[in-house]
């Protein structure tokens, strides 16, 4: 591409720095059982090493502009793959699931700097007019991550271990810090505005207390009372937040996004409609391996038919929202995503291994679809100083979703599980046919959400091409 002459290893870095993210994010899920069996705990307790890593990431995104811009980008750029690589390195020789979850923060807290630091490098490094064209090879990688996550996390497992997961990440993070030493630009500006300190600690506080309150229903064993004390302080502190932002002059951020509707709906939308989707990843590989007695490495092939359609319908979603609108099209597919996420009630091993097969492809389909859908319509009105926070947010959003859409799938199967009894080795069968119905009607819930957008809201092209450039 003609972008990439002018500086092609910083596209590369940035692009592996993706990678490492995304493969991360989802390369441990079909690996679950096989950790859970290392460290002598149960398959179904194992969320916390997925919930660490999201909601760390979710907890550092906000001040990760912040950071770049008071120390460099090539400073934070070089701490995060340090950190990263650290975490990992600590992961691998966990000894305990308490050891791994910390290894997993450490390991998130790195991650969360990566995409947004290398984003904002590229954007400063390339000229307006060849930004999107230099992203667009960036977020490649991104892409092929969670295609072979399942997989190739599921092949290690089986013909190596799974401590391998995280040790194939130390050599491309040696490699990440000797390129971004040489080849990373050091561009920093000056920051007017100090750090909204105490409206970060409400924020981030609030997301790991309500977090830690869905978790609790499940692994944790937190009673009932605990669960609703971190429930209420954690919605008292987003409250609080809120009320903190109305009056600050320059707050992590802005309340003036809320007062665009495309954006209101979208990231609103963004958080409820993932929460089920989010919850896939771990539920499925885990229904196959305790259940069906699929191997992890079959758990993980199981896995590319969702990747694979993901992909595929890219090239069909950007003319149907702007032929039909971003409207209709939320609410339709968001119905979609929650039938197809409850009709995984069927799975057992009387079904077709087809017919499997098409409902992983129809829902890798539909669930792309309303990334696509939501992330355009979310971002597609804002600028200047708005872009850039909204932006934020919405990763936030997104990494916030996936840690509760995993907290609350493990708190219905436990309260299921104790409805209709344990299976020798795991839960019953029927507590994760509930809980995918359960998970499904929650995503068909948030189509009320899009249903609030304004009619007079229209599609546009430049914003859907601009979503090839962010996370799905």
């Amino acid at each position: 591409m003609p972008a990439s002459r002018s500086n092609p290893i910083l596209l590369w870095l940035v692009a592996i720095g993706f990678f490492m993210q995304t493969l991360d994010a989802t390369i441990v899920n079909t690996a679950l059982p096989a950790m859970a069996r290392s460290l002598g705990e149960s398959p179904l307790r194992m969320q916390s090493v997925v919930i660490a890593y999201s909601l760390a990431m979710a907890m550092l995104i906000p001040a990760s502009g912040w950071l770049a811009d008071r120390f460099g980008t090539r400073r934070i750029f070089l701490g995060a793959l340090i950190l990263f690589s650290i975490g990992s390195l600590l992961c691998a020789y966990s000894e305990s699931l308490s050891y791994l979850v910390a290894s997993r923060i450490v390991q998130g807290i790195g991650g969360a700097m990566l995409l947004p630091v290398g984003r904002l490098a590229v954007l400063r490094a390339y000229p307006r007019e060849q930004f999107l064209q230099a992203m667009s090879f960036v977020t490649i990688p991104g892409l092929i991550g969670p295609l072979i996550g399942p997989t190739l996390g599921g092949w290690l497992v089986e013909y190596a271990s799974w401590h391998w997961i995280f040790l194939i990440n130390i050599p491309i993070g040696l490699i990440g810090c000797l390129a971004t030493l040489t080849s990373m630009p050091d561009s920093r500006i000056g920051v007017d505005a100090p750090f909204d300190f105490a409206g970060y600690v409400l924020l981030t506080s609030s997301m790991v207390m309500i977090s830690l309150a869905l978790d609790g229903l499940s692994e944790l064993g937190f009673r009932h009372a605990t669960v609703m004390i971190l429930m209420i302080f954690g919605l008292v502190n987003l409250a609080a937040y809120w009320l903190r932002a109305v009056r600050h002059p320059s707050p992590l951020f802005s309340l003036d996004l809320f007062k665009i509707n495309s954006f209101s709906v979208g990231v609103i939308g963004n958080l409820f409609s993932r929460i089920g989707s989010g919850s896939m990843p771990f539920l499925i590989p885990l229904l196959l391996q305790v259940n069906l007695g699929y191997s992890a490495f079959q758990a993980g092939m199981m896995m590319i038919p969702v990747a694979a359609s993901g992909i595929l319908i890219k090239r069909i979603g950007p003319p149907l929202i702007a032929r039909v609108g971003y409207r209709p099209v939320l609410i339709v597919n968001t119905v979609l995503v929650g039938i197809t996420i409850a009709s995984f009630s069927l799975f057992s091993e009387r079904q077709p291994y087809w017919l499997q097969l098409v409902q992983l492809a129809v829902f890798g389909a539909v669930n792309s679809m309303q990334f696509t859908a939501m992330n355009t319509l979310t971002l597609k009105d804002l600028s200047g100083p708005l872009a850039s926070s909204g932006n934020s947010l919405l990763s936030m959003v997104m990494m916030l979703a996936m840690s509760l859409g995993v907290a609350a799938a493990g708190g219905l199967l436990a309260t299921f599980g104790g409805f209709f009894g344990s299976a020798p080795g795991g839960q019953s069968l029927a507590a994760f046919h509930a809980s995918f119905v359960c998970m499904g009607l929650i995503t068909i819930a948030s189509a009320w959400i899009f249903w609030q957008l304004s009619p007079d809201v229209t599609s546009d092209k430049g914003a859907i091409a601009k979503d090839e450039t962010e996370q799905g």
